[in-house]
């Protein structure tokens, strides 16, 4: 059975973000877009092959994400004794130093929950690709949405940013390869938010238990 891969949404009543005029909202396909009528706000956007493409930056972030864990994200050198630091040792070292709530905090939001988004996002938008029901769509899209105030990974480059220059005032530092694929994984990640429409995402979900 083929399926009809240009959607149509409709959403009752609508609100102006800026000047809270009440909209109603007419029949949106793909690709579109709605402005407020008093102020110009913009108060919608249809994104083009929404699944596909936020698909398509979940699938690259985690292959990122996995470039990040596997060199260091910093190296310096100081007396002529080098050190290198992963992603996971932020963590550790607030463990080892009894800090464990803390070093527990660090992990979840730089590690754990930017991982969790990234494979939330993959089981659930890749089974639709391939016209076939995810394990089960409103636990994965409840997780996602638990899941993002957690998944803090541009604090943690901002983190990393000043630590370097910090560090640079005493310290020869150097820029591992670690670092670009994070910031990367970050922006990939951050993209695939953008462009997931979850209007698309129930439409999609309907015509494939149709």
């Amino acid at each position: 059975m083929a399926i009809d891969q240009d959607f149509t949404y409709t959403d009752a009543f609508l609100a102006c973000p800026e000047c809270d005029l009440v909209h109603a909202v007419p029949s949106i396909r793909e690709g579109e877009q709605g402005r407020c009528t008093r102020c110009g706000a913009l108060l919608y956007v249809r994104h083009k092959n929404s699944l596909d493409r936020a698909l398509a930056f979940a699938l690259t972030g985690l292959m990122f994400f996995i470039l990040a864990n596997m060199f260091p994200l910093l190296t310096f050198e100081m007396e002529g004794v080098s050190q290198s630091n992963r992603l996971i040792d932020g963590a550790i070292a607030f463990w080892k130093a009894g800090y464990w709530e803390l070093g527990i905090v660090v992990f979840v939001s730089s590690v754990v929950a930017p991982l969790m988004v990234l494979l939330v996002l993959i089981t659930l938008l890749l089974p639709m690709r391939l016209n076939r029901v995810p394990p089960s769509p409103q636990l994965q899209i409840r997780t996602l949405n638990h899941l993002r105030p957690w998944a803090m990974s541009e604090i943690f480059v901002l983190g990393i940013i000043v630590a370097f220059v910090k560090l640079q005032d005493f310290a020869d530092v150097s820029v591992g390869l670690s670092l670009f694929a994070f910031v990367l994984m970050v922006a990939a990640t951050v993209m695939a938010y953008l462009t997931l429409d979850e209007d698309a995402l129930w439409s999609r979900l309907r015509e494939i238990k149709a």
